[in-house]
């Protein structure tokens, strides 16, 4: 492999040649330690033979060691600066840059169009941090068969996502990341390996998809996880009572699935959770369902 983009001396000599400097809109800072991005690639890759999509390859630090770990690299820039550079630094037949925006494009379709029979699908990223849970939910809610998700978030962020009952960082995006995937931390990573540098550390976080989900209407399960939550001081019977706006019902389907109603939220695992849901699936439909889409 040719000299790792990931060095403060070619990212540096990438931005002099090019005229480039980090955009904040973007969210860009460029990563100038290639141990870091090294392990990530190979965190995110089980097999060369995986399809590998990147969200915001920027200037081609992590790009450069997927494409030497995998066969297929597909990478979302949002930035019309970079596939230009991208290509001309790396040379990699086995990169193709799709310049939009992640959010905005069909993923589905996409996938669908690059992906081969048998093939596992994997998404690596260093996550700009103003749009790490919108990209991540994008990805849990997507229709499309998906393997794996790695990627580096701010720290903050990744506690949330990994956090456990009981934890102060434990809440709604806790419970739902947990029944989506099985999530683990990769590593931390130092904010003095990024330029510019960032005021946060960051952390990247593995999560591998679930594929059979036990719930009926996921959106509703994931309607009554978040009101359970809405106000994290309150119990989960006043949290539900005003979710459902029937003091009764919520009485009723807390005693049902045995759980105190003074408990709350972030003391309770998914698997409660689900038992509150399934068990009162009926009752939770017809108060909140029926006016459902």
């Amino acid at each position: 492999m040719q000299e790792a983009i990931a060095t403060v001396r070619r990212t540096r000599e990438i931005q002099d040649r090019y005229g480039l400097q980090a955009k904040k809109k973007f969210g860009q800072n460029f990563i100038t330690e290639p141990g870091v991005v090294e392990k990530i690639a190979r965190s995110a890759i089980d097999d060369p033979s995986d399809l590998v999509f990147e969200i915001g390859p920027g200037i081609g630090a992590l790009t450069q060691f997927l494409c030497e770990k995998a066969q297929k690299v597909v990478a979302f820039e949002v930035d019309p600066r970079l596939p230009e550079i991208l290509q001309a630094e790396l040379g990699a037949d086995n990169l193709t840059v799709i310049l939009q925006d992640f959010l905005e494009a069909p993923v589905e379709d996409i996938i669908d169009q690059f992906c081969e029979p048998g093939q596992k699908v994997r998404f690596a990223s260093n996550l700009p941090y103003y749009i790490t849970t919108p990209i991540l939910f994008r990805l849990f809610e997507s229709g499309a068969d998906i393997a794996s998700v790695t990627a580096m978030m701010q720290k903050e962020v990744a506690d949330r996502f990994t956090a456990g009952p009981g934890s102060p960082d434990y809440n709604a995006l806790s419970v739902i990341t947990r029944y989506r995937t099985h999530v683990r931390k990769v590593m931390d990573v130092s904010r003095q390996v990024f330029s510019p540098r960032p005021n946060v550390d960051s952390a990247v976080v593995r999560f591998d998809f679930i594929k059979d989900h036990p719930v009926q209407d996921e959106k509703l399960f994931i309607d009554m996880v978040k009101a359970c939550f809405v106000q994290r001081r309150k119990t989960i019977s006043n949290n539900l009572r005003q979710w459902l706006q029937d003091k009764e019902l919520a009485a009723k389907i807390l005693e049902k699935a045995g759980i105190d109603p003074a408990a709350r939220a972030q003391n309770l695992d998914l698997e409660t959770f689900i038992r509150l849901y399934e068990e009162n699936y009926e009752d939770i439909r017809k108060c909140k369902g029926e006016s459902r889409p």
